[in-house]
């Protein structure tokens, strides 16, 4: 049997190399860490149905490669996202300060509407950290962005991160800011939507005589 959904919405994780990025998605998708992670070479997928408010939306996950050799690559990959995580390394300066380029390119790139959350992974290394909660909070309200810390070690907040997005695009959807019907919004009904919103038809075999 296949899985029924309301909405389906695509995704990307962005941000620089070495912050997490398929940690988060494996977490997710798993509820594990993944010990031996190895730099994303281009980009991996998954996808997960989640329940939010009643509605079921399937998730499209494109967990995009930080290097910048790939960036023309990942490049493609942002058209039609309505969702992005952008994720920086608390432990990493120099992960924070490409944050900005990150969000031009998902905002020129996919979607001037496009939902964004930051994170700042790697919560549970508290004693190395560079970047305060403080700053990071700043630099998402200056950008009109979500925010949480998560650890994709622990788990803490990672699905929270999805389903915070996620509701997100739903209050836009319901308040008419963003169309599923519009080619490239990223987001689109699902099979149980389309089944509600087709017209019953008559049986064949049926007579009304």
């Amino acid at each position: 049997m296949s899985e029924t959904y309301d909405y389906l919405f695509k995704y990307l994780i962005i941000g620089s190399a070495g912050v997490g990025k398929s940690c988060i998605l494996h977490q997710f998708m798993e509820n594990k860490f993944k010990q031996d992670a190895h730099h994303t070479i281009g980009v991996e997928f998954g996808s997960k149905i989640v329940n939010i408010g009643g509605k079921s939306v399937k998730l499209q996950i494109w967990d995009t490669a930080g290097q910048e050799r790939f960036r023309s690559v990942t490049r493609s990959y942002y058209r039609g996202a309505a969702g992005a995580l952008l994720v920086y390394d608390i432990t990493s300066r120099e992960t924070y300060n490409t944050l900005t380029t990150w969000l031009t390119d998902a905002r020129t790139l996919a979607s001037p509407n496009i939902v964004i959350i930051l994170l700042g992974n790697k919560k549970d290394l508290e004693a190395d950290r560079e970047v305060t909660f403080l700053e990071a909070s700043r630099f998402a309200q200056e950008n009109e962005l979500m925010f949480l810390e998560t650890s994709a070690a622990t788990g803490e907040n990672v699905e929270e991160a999805f389903l915070k997005c996620s509701r997100s695009i739903l209050t836009k959807i319901d308040a008419g800011d963003l169309d599923p019907e519009r080619m490239g919004s990223g987001i689109q009904y699902g099979n149980a939507t389309l089944r509600k919103h087709q017209p019953s038809k008559p049986d064949s075999n049926s007579c009304n005589c």
